[in-house]
């Protein structure tokens, strides 16, 4: 499921010939194609339920969340035109403690979840109009912000820049280490008896019109009642999916740098900081080992990897404005990496118009905060056939839905 590396098939998807040829390894209920954080949480709940469960990823735990930062920000990431995708986020935010300490005691490592809060600011006056706009949204959605004055977030946060106009506090957004978290996933799922398969997807394996399976790029079959493509920003690139039910899933670039604070530094910033700088989203997500990670642009630029000077520098150039000492930092890290973008900004959960094919991709900006969420709805589909009924708007058939509308 890699663009460079999914097309070196040379026979039919699909046919008696192809599957006949390559060795089959013993069936599973459930296979996973994609150990990101998505994938391993599916096959983590599902092994949980009792199904036999393998994932199929060359690294498991890598892929975005080595390079998202980890906020859980159902409130402050809150958009015009999103309120179904609000209540998702905000049923998913709800179970993150439990669902925390869960993963913890399973796999005995620590995921950096902090209940901190995080602080929206304004640096002008026009940052301060959206801003409270923007409080003005939660307010009428039910949620909980405080607007602060300028002086009084900088009673809260000292580093802040002089001319900060006034912010939202929220103290419901928190934050996690996604690196930790992907770690925690990966020694859960093996003790919970999930296998992995160390190697990309190549294809599809579909007969009687349904998924069967998937052929890897050794040529290896593996067979399964039921398979789950959550292969993030490349789950539209495997090969054997029918055209129709290909997920309208794009990658979109964001460039990410890690700073660490030094001792004699400390406390930096007590919560994740945010704000809007010459219209362009900038945020400061500090972690308690003394790292603080500085995010995001957002580019449509396909399968770009490339860190850019010219993201780097509007990066920190942005962050200066807005907390001026982070240029003493020492800079330790330069990133990018590929969210999975869907049409409407929300996620793809559960069965797709295959039958034995499910989907879990699409989370775009959302996949850490929707990880708890993501992994009981399909752990339920799995096990019942059925979408809980919080997950059913964001069921993958209501793209063609739409399309049959306008036609």
């Amino acid at each position: 499921m890699h663009p460079r590396t999914v097309h070196p098939s040379t026979t039919h998807p699909g046919t008696a010939h192809a599957r006949s040829t390559h060795p089959r390894t013993p069936a599973s209920d459930v296979l996973v194609l994609g150990g990101g954080i998505i994938g391993l949480v599916t096959a983590w709940r599902a092994a949980q339920r009792g199904l036999r469960t393998a994932v199929v990823d060359p690294e498991p735990g890598g892929g975005a969340a080595q390079v998202a930062a980890g906020m859980l920000a159902a409130v402050t990431e809150l958009h015009y035109g999103e309120q179904t995708l609000l209540a998702l986020n905000l049923a998913s935010a709800r179970r993150y403690p439990g669902f925390a300490a869960e993963l913890r005691e399973a796999s005995g490592l620590e995921l950096g979840y902090r209940a901190c809060g995080t602080l929206a600011v304004a640096l002008d006056a026009d940052d301060r109009a959206h801003l409270r706009e923007l409080h003005a949204l939660q307010r009428e959605s039910g949620l909980e912000s405080e607007w602060l004055s300028g002086r009084e977030c900088r009673r809260l946060e000292p580093m802040l820049a002089p001319g900060v106009r006034g912010g939202l506090r929220v103290d419901g957004d928190h934050q996690i280490d996604p690196r930790r978290l992907a770690a925690a996933l990966v020694t859960a799922c093996e003790r919970a008896g999930v296998t992995f398969h160390r190697q990309w997807a190549q294809r599809l394996t579909v007969a009687g019109e349904r998924a069967r399976g998937a052929v890897l790029a050794d040529g290896t079959a593996l067979a399964s009642d039921q398979v789950v493509l959550a292969a993030g920003s490349l789950s539209g690139q495997l090969e054997g999916v029918p055209p129709e039910v290909v997920p309208p899933v794009r990658p979109v670039k964001g460039q990410v740098l890690r700073l660490t604070v030094p001792k004699a530094y400390a406390p930096f910033l007590s919560r994740t900081v945010r704000a809007v700088v010459r219209g362009g989203a900038v945020y400061l997500v500090p972690r308690v080992d003394g790292e603080l990670v500085l995010g995001a642009t957002s580019e449509d630029l396909g399968w770009d990897t490339t860190v850019t000077a010219g993201g780097v520098y509007e990066l920190l150039r942005d962050a200066h404005e807005l907390v001026p000492g982070i240029t003493e930092l020492p800079l330790t890290e330069t990133r990018a990496g590929l969210r999975p973008g869907s049409p409407d900004n929300a996620p793809l959960l559960g069965p797709s118009g295959l039958p034995g094919l499910h989907l879990a991709t699409g989370h775009y900006r959302n996949g850490v905060l929707l990880t708890p969420v993501t992994g009981d709805a399909m752990a339920h589909v799995l096990t019942t056939g059925e979408l809980p009924e919080a997950v059913r708007p964001f069921t993958p058939q209501r793209f063609g839905a739409r399309e049959e509308l306008t036609v």
